[in-house]
């Protein structure tokens, strides 16, 4: 009897706890999504225009502007992204567009003005460097949360400490990474990747918030790389949220052609 007792009482602690370890996933899962929404699907479009400085670790400098375009299929879901380069003059013209999928790889296409060519971008390339800069194409249309097990390392009274494992550790160059995620606007804060030699070499942060149209907004953020030196900061301007922008914006002839109407 007491065996049975011992097995009954051991069933129901083993129980308990997996109850407890799926409660703890599904907060964790809820963060994450609701930073991701935070951080990518505000409005159900966007537009913007963007400077980027890039940085060396001899001080060089050089910089990029672009303007940008995005829209949501569903806040959450699927989305289309545009951008078109300024400056400098080697560069301009050219534009990247994203067919962003959650179910199955993005779709990226560069288009190369001086070639009058458009180019696909393959999946494996979302982990190198955007432009020249210290951003990955990654950083810009953000990472797909499902390719990622996430825990809770640690919360305070005002943000919560996330850390991201790779589901398949072959397709990126990160054994994992930190995110921190302010409770106020659940926007993540900074990005600590860590390597498989368990060094931090790269490091993705908020510099400035403000608001627009009654949504808190980055405007200037930062990469930098922790082991060689050198570092990228973007800043937004002309930060517009619902334009009711039409879904022909997103296609082919826009490499091409972009509306001027989105794209100054």
């Amino acid at each position: 009897m007491k065996n049975i007792i011992k097995l009954a009482l051991l069933t129901t602690l083993l129980a308990t706890n997996a109850s407890a370890n799926a409660n703890n996933k599904n907060t964790v899962m809820a963060i994450v999504s609701q930073a991701n929404l935070a951080a990518f699907y505000l409005g159900d479009d966007a537009t913007a225009q963007a400077r980027m400085l890039i940085s060396d670790s001899q001080g060089n400098q050089q910089i990029r502007q672009f303007s940008l375009a995005r829209k949501d299929q569903l806040d959450g879901g699927d989305q289309d992204i545009m951008l078109k380069f300024s400056k400098p003059s080697d560069v301009k013209g050219t534009m990247l567009r994203v067919a962003k999928h959650i179910n199955s790889a993005d779709d990226r296409w560069l288009y190369l003005p001086a070639l009058d060519l458009v180019k696909r971008i393959s999946a494996g390339d979302k982990r190198t460097s955007f432009v020249g800069s210290h951003f990955f194409y990654e950083d810009i249309s953000g990472r797909n949360i499902n390719d990622d097990n996430f825990s809770l390392v640690s919360e305070t009274t005002s943000a919560y400490q996330i850390k991201a494992v790779p589901k398949d550790p072959d397709s990126v160059e990160f054994a994992s990474y930190l995110v921190t995620i302010d409770k106020t606007t659940m926007l993540p804060m900074s990005i600590v990747y860590t390597n498989s030699h368990n060094q931090q070499y790269r490091k993705v942060e908020v510099l400035k918030l403000t608001e627009v149209q009654g949504k808190v907004s980055v405007v200037k953020s930062k990469a930098s790389d922790l082991i060689n030196g050198g570092s990228t900061v973007i800043q937004f301007r002309r930060i517009r949220y619902d334009n009711h922008m039409p879904q022909a914006v997103f296609s082919e002839r826009s490499l091409r052609n972009p509306p001027r109407k989105w794209f100054n």
